[in-house]
């Protein structure tokens, strides 16, 4: 069998699931976006006024016209509500405590969370982003198998985590000195911030893979099976193909 006619379908399937990650990368940027009005508006506010109750129902009300947006894209209404929600559980803890900076909680919570959890994940040989991937592009845990592709989804991974710990080394010291103002505006660009980290990891992926396919590595690496398939096949061609065959051989051959 021609090693180029089997690698091609792989190199077939690994473009398909780069332009599928593509597709969703710019998609959650698009949505970054606009997921930062409710805080973009609370921000604005509460900096303007210094009223709590204005600034909760301006983040209420921009929340709410998110949700609208979705829905008349006709996006899946658990992405509308999901806005809302997360708004109405901020305002919520910041209304109860009467303390504008913890308004901010839960998203700093969720940053945490997936520092965390990318942390725990590369240290297990397991890169978030990789099992992520795998997800979209349905090839599941696949590219384990393949490693090339997991040192190059450590890497991604690592880029990824970096910018988190980043964004989180600004977010807590303003969090924990009560600047409500200030970890507004950084928790404003941080979905943006995050996406094009995520973005930048998917490059480095990328770079790292080259040219790679896992369809050539698997036939140098699993112990040359294939390739000793191969030669006993052109042998036995060869030798049938030759002046004098062996009985034995004939009954073997088709």
């Amino acid at each position: 069998m021609d090693p180029e006619a089997a690698v091609a379908p792989e190199a077939h399937h690994v473009e398909d699931g780069a332009d599928t990650v593509r597709a969703a990368a710019r998609d959650r940027l698009r949505a970054a976006v606009v997921d930062v009005a409710p805080v973009f508006g609370f921000t604005v506010s509460f900096g303007l006024t210094h009223h709590l109750a204005v600034a909760l129902v301006l983040a209420f009300a921009a929340g709410a016209g998110v949700s609208v947006y979705r829905i008349v894209r006709r996006e899946p209404v658990w992405r509308a509500l999901a806005v809302l929600g997360l708004v109405c559980v901020q305002s919520l803890l910041a209304a109860q405590t009467g303390d504008a900076t913890n308004f901010f909680l839960p998203t700093l919570m969720v940053h945490c969370v997936t520092a965390t959890a990318n942390a725990v994940m590369l240290l297990l040989g397991r890169p978030l982003m990789g099992v992520v991937i795998g997800l979209i592009t349905k090839e599941g845990t696949g590219w384990r198998r393949c490693r090339v592709r997991r040192r190059a989804y450590a890497k991604g991974t690592l880029v990824i985590l970096t910018g988190s710990l980043v964004m989180l080394a600004i977010q807590l010291p303003l969090f924990l000195s009560g600047q409500a103002v200030g970890l507004g505006f950084v928790d404003s660009i941080a979905p943006l911030v995050l996406a094009l980290d995520v973005l930048l990891g998917w490059r480095v992926y990328r770079r790292a893979v080259a040219e790679h396919h896992c369809g050539t590595d698997n036939h140098r690496t699993n112990g040359h099976i294939e390739d000793h398939l191969n030669d006993l096949t052109n042998d036995c061609v060869n030798d049938r193909m030759s002046t004098e065959t062996s009985p034995s051989l004939e009954r073997i051959l088709p």
